[in-house]
């Protein structure tokens, strides 16, 4: 079969099977299995395709046909300009979420003298505390320690992994913990997080990709999706240092819920940010110091 018509039956196939990006993703599986750019695609499209790559494409092709998300076949996802690995052990980073990690980076570049700790709780891939890690430190903070923390070790394999392929071993660890239980007697300057937020009944309306092939406990946050922003909230101050920030991603209707929880925890200067649809999607609250 000719690398044009196998692509076009690879289109086709994931069109029928609801794919919403069938030609996007048919392009990204045939050039990941026969290594070929837009180019050399153009120059060959007419030549038979080895039957080997051929049987791997399509073996992929079935399986996003059957809804596995594209990153999970890939194995890799871009976040904030750096190639996560990633499984079907943690959450595929979104863009959204580069929202909560470039606001953390725009704040800290501001402060570059003394030690920075920096704690990623639930960190899933650990896309958002490595890339705090590689891109804090690109800008010149010499004294900078991330602690990646979760409760899936599966998801701290993956995590360690990406550390490794990132090579900020140096400013990163990771420990496992259900929130702070495993981390008695630390502080830190920052607390981020991604937690699970979606209530299990809107789970079910997602897509297949995301209701049935990423981890569940990455995704639900119980009944109303606040069951792990009243954990934060009530036990978040303990771990940071007086005068300390901490930044979650929310739902885009959990701002007024969320806020509250934070201000009966005792933190000050809550405000909250919207991502590029302009939904709210960030907060950031800060410890007050001590006087």
């Amino acid at each position: 079969m000719k690398y044009v018509e196998i692509l076009r039956q690879a289109e086709a196939a994931l069109s029928a099977c609801g794919v919403e990006e069938s030609r996007a993703d048919a392009w990204y599986l045939f050039s990941h299995c026969f290594h070929i750019d837009r180019a050399r695609y153009l120059m060959r499209m007419g030549e038979e395709a080895p039957a080997g790559e051929a049987g791997a494409f399509l073996e992929l092709v079935g399986r996003r046909g059957k809804r596995i998300p594209l990153q999970q076949l890939l194995g890799t996802q871009e976040f904030m300009g750096l190639s996560f690995f990633v499984d079907s052990h943690v959450l595929i980073p979104r863009q959204d979420t580069e929202i909560l990690a470039e606001a953390v980076i725009r704040e800290k570049e501001k402060r570059k003298d003394g030690p920075l700790r920096i704690l990623d709780l639930c960190t899933g891939s650990g896309c958002i505390g490595i890339s705090l890690a590689v891109l804090l430190g690109r800008g010149g903070h010499s004294q900078l320690q991330v602690v990646l923390s979760d409760i899936s070790p599966e998801a701290l394999f993956v995590a360690d992994e990406n550390i490794r392929r990132l090579g900020c071993g140096d400013r990163c660890r990771t420990v496992r913990s259900d929130l702070f239980e495993s981390l008695s007697g630390q502080r830190f300057h920052v607390i981020v997080s991604n937690p699970p937020y979606i209530p299990p009944a809107v789970i079910e309306e997602l897509s297949p990709e995301v209701r049935d092939h990423e981890p569940r406990l990455a995704l639900d946050g119980g009944s109303d999706g606040l069951d792990f922003y009243r954990r934060i909230a009530d036990r978040s101050p303990a771990f940071l240092e007086p005068g300390g920030v901490l930044w979650l991603e929310i739902g885009w209707d959990q701002a007024e819920a969320v806020s509250a929880l934070l201000k009966d925890g005792g933190f000050t200067d809550i405000t909250v940010k919207r991502d590029l649809a302009g939904k709210d999607r960030v907060i950031r609250a800060a410890l007050p110091p001590l006087e």
